[in-house]
C-alpha cells in the first residue's frame, strides 16, 4: 500500500516536474504546470494516477498551508484596515455576481429558480489558492488592486460558510433554522475567541516554547496551532482553509512570525503543489471533448461577467478606474471552494452529472487563464481606464474626494508612494527643512497621516492631472516608492515628458527593470535586492576590519553606472587582498573614574597613563558632553567614563593600574 502510494507521488511529482519546465521556456507559471500535469497523469489522461482520492487529501493539506502561510502575513490591524473592502467591495462583489448569474443561468440552462442560484453562488467565488500566491510572488499584497482584491477574497471564504448552511434551503428541503441559528452563532463564538487568543495567549505560548531552544519544538508548536485550529473550525462548521488563515493572523501578532514562515514554506510548497495538481486531475477530457462548444461558451461568459462585475465592486470601494479594471483581472476565475460547494450541491440534487463536468471544465479552464490575464492586466488596464464612457466614472470618483492640492510650488521634492520607504523619506525631508509633498491612493493612509500634518494628497502618482496639481513642472525631484511595476514606469515617462529637468530617483524590487526605468528617463533606479547585497558585503567587509574609506569606494564602484557591476556579475577591479590581522589585536574599553581612584584630580599627563599601561585614551564623557582625543593637560573628575584603546594586556593592566591595586605598574606595551 505505502509502495502504491509513493509510485503515486512520484509520478505526480515528475510530470509536473516535466510540465513546469517546458512551459517555463515559453514563460508560463509554475501553476499552470501543476494544473496541466494533473490534466496528464489523471484519470481522464494517462490514467497514471489511480487512487486519486489519497492526492486529493493531500491537497487539502496543501490549501491548510497555503491560508496559514498568507495568515502569518496579515495582523488583526491589517485585517481591520480591510474592513472596508471586505465588507463593501466584497458584498457588493459575491451578490451582484449570483444575481447577474443566476439570471442568465435561469434564463439558458437551469430548469428552476433554485438552480440558478445555486449556480450563482458556484460562480461568485474565485480562487483564493491562486490570487494569493500570484499577489505574494509578485510582492502586490500592499498595492490598491492587490488590497481589494484580497479583501473581496476573504469576504468569499467568509460566505463559503454561508452557503454551505443555505444548501438545503436552496434545495427546497426541510430545515431546522434554529440548527442553522445555532451553527452560525458557534462561527462568531470561534472566529472571536480565536482573535482573542491571537491577541493574549499564542504570543505568551510561543515565548515559552522559544526559550527552550529546541527548533523542533517550535516547529511541532506552529504546526499543532495550524492544523488545530483548522480541525476547530471544520468542527464547527466552517472551513480547514478559514481556521487555517486564523492561525497565521493568531502567531502574525507575535514577534516569531518571520521564523515561522521560514520554516512552513517548503511543507507550504510541496502541499500547495499537490492541490493544484489534483485540481487538474479532477478534469475529464472526454467530457471537455463532447461539450466543448458549450464551455467555451460559458468560459467566456463567466470571465467577462466576473471581471466587470470584480471591476465595479473595486471601483464602488473606491478604487481607481485602473486598479478598478486592474482588480477585476485578479478575481475572474471559479475558485477552489466552488468545488466544495458543487459537491455538496450535487448531494443536494441541485446538479446533474453532466451539469457538474461541465462545471469542472469551466473551473479549472478559468484556473488555467488567470495567470496569463493577470501577466496582461498592466497593459490593458490603463486602456479601459481611459475609455470615454469611463472618464465620467473618474470624475464622479473625484468629486467624492475631492483635494485641495498645494499651489505655488517650487524646487520641492515628490514622493509617489507613502509605504515605509516614502514614510522614511518623507521624515528625513521634514527634518532637514525641504519642501515636499506625497501622492498616495490609499485613502485610509492619506487620511491618517494628513490628520498628523503631512503634506499627502490622494491621487494617482501615473496621472499627469494630478502631477500638474502637485508641481511637477517647478519640482526638482521626483521619488517613486511603490511597488506596482507598470504604475512606476508609467510615472516616470510621465514625469520626464512633464518637466526635462527633474531628477527623478526610483525603487524597485526586480533587476530587469533598471534598463527600462534608465531609458523611460529615470536618472538613478534603486533595486531592494542589490542594496540588501551592499549592506550585507560593507558589514562582512567592517567585521573583517577593512578600512572604511575603501568600503566606500567599494560601494560607489558599484553603485556606479547603475549596479551594472553586480549585474554583469562581475566584481569590482580592486580585489580584497589585504587583511588587517593587526586591528583584530586592538580593542577598545570604557572606566569610570571614581572618588577614591589615584588619578582624580590629575591631568592625563600626571597620570602616565599610556606611559605605565600603553593604552591610549582616545575620549572622556563627562556627563552629557564628550570630549574627543584630549589633550595631555586635560583634568580628570570624579564620574568621567575614559575611552581607551590598547592591546588585551595593556587594556587589563590599565585597568588595574586605575583602580590602584598596583601602583608599581611596569610599562606592558604601546597602544
Amino acid at each position: 500500500m505505502l509502495v502504491e502510494y509513493l509510485s503515486s507521488l512520484i509520478v505526480v511529482f515528475g510530470f509536473s516536474a516535466i510540465a513546469i519546465y517546458f512551459l517555463s521556456k515559453v514563460g508560463i507559471p509554475p501553476i499552470v504546470g501543476f494544473l496541466v500535469g494533473g490534466i496528464i497523469i489523471g484519470p481522464s489522461g494517462l490514467n497514471l494516477v489511480r487512487d486519486v482520492h489519497e492526492i486529493e487529501m493531500l491537497a487539502e493539506l496543501g490549501v491548510i498551508m497555503l491560508m496559514f502561510t498568507i495568515g502569518l502575513e496579515f495582523s488583526l490591524k491589517n485585517l481591520l484596515r480591510l474592513r472596508t473592502l471586505v465588507l463593501g467591495g466584497g458584498t457588493f462583489q459575491v451578490f451582484v455576481t449570483i444575481g447577474a448569474t443566476a439570471l442568465l443561468s435561469y434564463m439558458f440552462i437551469s430548469e428552476t429558480l433554485n438552480q440558478a442560484i445555486f449556480n450563482g453562488i458556484l460562480v461568485s467565488l474565485s480562487s483564493t489558492a491562486i490570487v494569493f500566491k500570484i499577489i505574494m510572488d509578485r510582492a502586490e499584497m500592499h498595492a490598491p488592486y492587490g488590497r481589494i482584491s484580497i479583501g473581496i477574497l476573504i469576504f468569499q471564504d467568509l460566505c463559503v460558510v454561508l452557503f454551505i448552511l443555505l444548501l438545503p434551503v436552496i434545495a427546497g428541503q426541510k430545515v431546522d433554522t434554529v440548527d442553522i441559528g445555532l451553527t452560525i452563532a458557534k462561527a462568531v463564538l470561534v472566529v472571536g475567541t480565536v482573535l482573542l487568543f491571537a491577541r493574549w495567549g499564542v504570543p505568551w505560548v510561543l515565548h515559552e516554547v522559544v526559550k527552550t531552544r529546541s527548533r523542533e519544538l517550535f516547529i511541532a508548536a506552529i504546526i499543532f496551532f495550524c492544523i488545530g485550529t483548522a480541525l476547530l473550525t471544520s468542527m464547527l462548521g466552517l472551513s480547514l482553509a478559514l481556521g487555517a488563515f486564523l492561525a497565521g493572523v493568531m502567531i502574525s501578532e507575535s514577534e516569531y512570525a518571520a521564523q515561522t514562515v521560514s520554516d512552513i514554506v517548503p511543507f507550504k510548497e510541496s502541499f500547495s503543489a499537490l492541490f493544484f495538481i489534483s485540481i487538474g486531475m479532477l478534469l475529464n477530457l472526454q467530457s471537455l471533448l463532447r461539450n466543448a462548444l458549450p464551455v467555451v461558451v460559458i468560459v467566456l461568459i463567466v470571465v467577462a461577467l466576473k471581471y466587470l462585475v470584480a471591476a465595479l465592486s473595486a471601483y464602488v470601494a473606491g478604487q481607481s478606474p485602473g486598479n478598478a479594471f486592474r482588480a477585476g483581472f485578479y478575481l475572474s476565475q471559479i475558485g477552489e471552494f466552488s468545488f466544495v460547494v458543487a459537491i455538496a450541491g450535487k448531494q443536494a440534487g441541485l446538479m446533474t452529472e453532466d451539469l457538474y463536468q461541465i462545471f469542472l471544465s469551466t473551473a479549472v479552464i478559468t484556473m488555467i487563464a488567470t495567470p496569463f490575464l493577470i501577466s496582461i492586466s498592466p497593459a490593458v488596464s490603463p486602456r479601459f481606464a481611459a475609455l470615454p464612457f469611463v472618464r465620467p466614472l473618474e470624475v464622479m470618483r473625484k468629486k467624492r474626494q475631492r483635494e485641495h492640492y498645494p499651489r505655488n510650488l517650487n524646487d520641492h521634492v515628490i514622493v509617489v508612494g507613502f509605504g515605509v520607504n516614502g514614510a522614511n523619506l518623507a521624515k528625513v525631508l521634514r527634518l532637514s527643512g525641504i519642501p515636499y509633498v506625497i501622492i498616495e491612493l490609499n485613502s485610509e493612509t492619506v487620511r491618517k497621516a494628513k490628520a498628523r500634518g503631512e503634506p499627502i494628497y490622494y491621487g494617482d502618482g501615473t496621472s499627469a492631472v494630478i502631477l500638474r496639481k502637485v508641481g511637477v513642472q517647478s519640482a526638482r525631484v521626483l521619488v517613486v516608492a511603490i511597488s506596482d511595476s507598470s504604475a512606476t514606469r508609467n510615472a516616470v515617462r510621465i514625469a520626464r515628458t512633464e518637466n526635462p529637468y527633474i531628477f527623478i530617483i526610483v525603487r524597485t524590487r526586480y533587476l530587469t527593470e533598471v534598463d527600462d526605468l534608465i531609458r523611460l528617463g529615470a536618472n538613478e533606479v534603486i533595486p531592494e535586492e542589490f542594496e540588501t547585497s551592499i549592506e550585507i558585503f560593507s558589514n562582512v567587509l567592517h567585521h573583517y576590519h577593512m578600512p572604511v574609506n575603501e568600503i566606500r569606494d567599494h560601494i560607489e564602484s558599484i553603485r556606479a553606472d547603475n549596479y551594472r557591476a553586480l549585474r554583469t556579475t562581475r566584481l569590482p577591479k580592486r580585489q580584497f587582498d589585504r587583511t588587517y590581522d593587526f586591528v583584530r589585536e586592538i580593542q577598545m574599553e570604557t572606566y569610570r573614574v571614581r572618588a577614591a581612584s589615584k588619578v582624580t584630580g590629575q591631568t592625563l599627563a600626571e597620570t602616565g597613563l599610556r606611559a605605565k599601561t600603553g593604552v591610549t585614551v582616545i575620549a572622556v564623557k563627562r556627563g552629557e558632553r564628550m570630549y574627543e582625543m584630549p589633550s595631555p593637560s586635560f583634568t580628570l573628575e570624579e564620574h568621567d567614563i575614559l575611552v581607551f584603546i590598547g592591546k588585551e594586556g595593556s587594556i587589563e593592566s590599565a585597568i588595574t593600574y586605575l583602580d590602584g591595586q598596583n601602583t608599581n605598574l611596569l610599562k606592558t606595551g604601546q597602544g
